[in-house]
């Protein structure tokens, strides 16, 4: 094999890796995020922006608010987790170079006077980012339910009222619970999405 990583963390954050639909009730504590913040946090993004923004949906009535906006199928798991990100890019990134990219000062006058730009630039670099933040709660030993069926202008209004603030997915969080997975989709063999130039 050609992959370095050993065959159980192989596992654990791809191959026996799922999308879970069911949680225990084991709470998801501050000390947890941050650690799988501590790891997020080094994905790789364009000349290090970080627009990743993350709202841990904690309170009843914060989630009461949020499952309103999901769509029908995902509002009973949505309540029922025992924890619920919401994952956002914040279209502002640009006000941070100062701190994630203090060598080019000049850099945030990339990202000025194109608003459409510089949000589609967030929501990419922001997409990746929650690709790691999954991968971050499989490191931690949970299990991730990433969604994007939701009202996002619903969840916007309700989370991020700035109107400076683009929502990529709602993720559940914990434990899996009983039937937690669906039966593994198939994927595209690698003939089939590799090719050389």
């Amino acid at each position: 094999m050609s992959i370095v990583l050993d065959q159980s963390a192989q596992d654990l954050l791809f191959r026996a890796a799922r999308t879970a639909n069911t949680f225990t009730d084991e709470p998801v504590s501050d000390e947890q995020v941050q650690a799988i913040y501590e790891l997020v946090k080094y994905a790789p993004t364009s000349v290090n922006m970080q627009p990743l923004r993350v709202v841990l949906v904690r309170s009843e009535q914060a989630r009461e608010r949020l499952v309103a906006q999901m769509a029908e199928g995902n509002q009973a798991k949505t309540a029922a987790a025992p924890l619920v990100a919401v994952l956002a890019a914040d279209t502002n990134f640009h006000d941070e170079f100062h701190r994630t990219f203090p060598h080019f000062p000049g850099v945030r006058d990339w990202f000025t006077g194109d608003d459409h730009a510089r949000a589609e630039t967030a929501r990419f670099n922001g997409a990746l980012q929650v690709g790691y933040f999954i991968l971050g709660v499989r490191a931690a030993g949970l299990a991730a339910g990433p969604m994007t069926g939701f009202d996002a202008a619903g969840v916007e209004k309700e989370f991020f009222p700035d109107g400076e603030h683009r929502v990529l997915a709602v993720v559940n969080i914990g434990k899996p619970g009983a039937d937690a997975w669906f039966d593994r989709s198939p994927r595209l063999p690698y003939d089939d999405v590799v090719t050389t130039a």
